[in-house]
């Protein structure tokens, strides 16, 4: 079962990227000569119009072939005459280009949008409340549970977590007053903040939130839902951009190896068979975050992407002339070498991490 949620989640992932491919490649009035669904060798292909459309042998995606996309074509018929990719405007291709990553962007606010439509949208109480606590911490032992709120600390009311924070450190190795609300009722504690807690821990051990998951009226939740929708995709971006950052470019420019944290297709399998024990909504969420991811890598400005591509596009906006078709064969033909080579060396990397746990 794994294996074939694998399988339809890498399938919508890369189907839905290539769509967007097809669909503004259409709108341009670029010939598209076949749009299919998983990777060759062909099974059944029919043709529609002037499009084969075609089911393939490996169940992974599918690809977009445009007419004149290698910058190369030959004069078919009289109808195909100026329906090259490459006989089309700088900004026509760039709409091409960039229609995969739109997809997948738009794939993840929807799927992020359903997800705040069942559960809620987030929403600040103005209150802080405990949402966790870290076993051999202050708040562990003096009896903290979840979903307890805090009232105050030393009088003094907090209804930003930040400064709730800031104040917990800056007592550190001090005991302090603290005011719990539990089932309606004060509690009053005596805790004494940690100076150096555990990476990930604060200083007295607890995860804390000041929203909370709200249902509005029918008619304002769609709205709300791809409102939140939209945030949860950019701050996932932001994120992936920074480990991105952290864990390969700057590595690399240092001489380093990636981070071996970093994980490819055997790395998502293993993820993908977590994840589905959490039930169908996780597997969801889990969809929006790669397709997020997806959007990102392939618009890097790298030979083979879709950004390599664009960098392309770059050059003859500002030279006003086009790369040679075969210096741009060969960067892509070279870039995808190198792609290879990286998520070979990870794939190796996650087998080798599956085996020693």
């Amino acid at each position: 079962m794994t294996l074939i949620i694998f399988i339809l989640i890498l399938s919508v992932l890369v189907f839905i990227h290539e769509l967007g491919h097809f669909i503004a490649a259409k709108r341009a009035g670029i010939l598209v000569e076949e749009f299919g669904f998983g990777l060759p060798p062909r099974i059944w292909g029919k043709k529609v119009g002037e499009t084969i459309y075609s089911i393939n042998a490996l169940p992974i995606g599918g690809f977009v072939k445009l007419f004149g996309e290698d910058g190369a074509a030959s004069v078919k018929t009289s109808a195909s005459q100026g329906r090259a990719f490459y006989e089309k405007s700088l900004l026509r291709r760039f709409y091409v280009l960039i229609g995969g990553v739109t997809m997948n962007v738009l794939l993840a606010v929807v799927v992020f949008s359903v997800l705040y439509f069942i559960y809620g949208i987030p929403t600040k109480t103005g209150e802080i409340q405990i949402v966790a606590v870290s076993e051999n911490s202050p708040a562990s032992e003096i009896g903290l549970k979840a979903k307890d709120k805090i009232v105050s600390v030393d009088n003094q009311k907090f209804s930003n977590i930040e400064e709730f924070i800031d104040y917990t450190t800056l007592r550190a190795g001090e005991e302090v007053e603290l005011v719990i609300a539990r089932e309606n009722e004060s509690q009053v504690y005596r805790i004494t903040p940690r100076k150096e807690p555990p990476q990930g821990e604060g200083p007295l051990g607890v995860a804390i939130s000041d929203t909370e998951l709200k249902k509005y009226p029918v008619w304002q939740m769609p709205y709300l839902g791809v409102r939140e929708g939209f945030r949860e995709s950019v701050a996932w971006g932001k994120m992936i951009l920074v480990s991105l950052r952290d864990n390969v470019v700057l590595k690399l420019a240092r001489g380093e190896a990636p981070s071996k944290d970093l994980a490819g297709p055997v790395g998502i399998y293993q993820i993908t068979g977590q994840v589905k024990e959490a039930g169908f909504l996780a597997l969801l969420q889990f969809l929006g975050i790669l397709s997020v991811n997806l959007a990102i890598i392939n618009i890097l400005p790298f030979p083979a992407l879709d950004g390599g591509r664009l960098v392309f596009l770059g050059y003859e906006a500002v030279f006003r002339k086009k790369v040679s078709p075969k210096i741009e064969v060969w960067a892509n033909t070279a870039g995808m070498v190198l792609l290879l080579a990286f998520m070979l060396l990870i794939t190796v990397n996650d087998i080798v991490r599956l085996v020693r746990n």
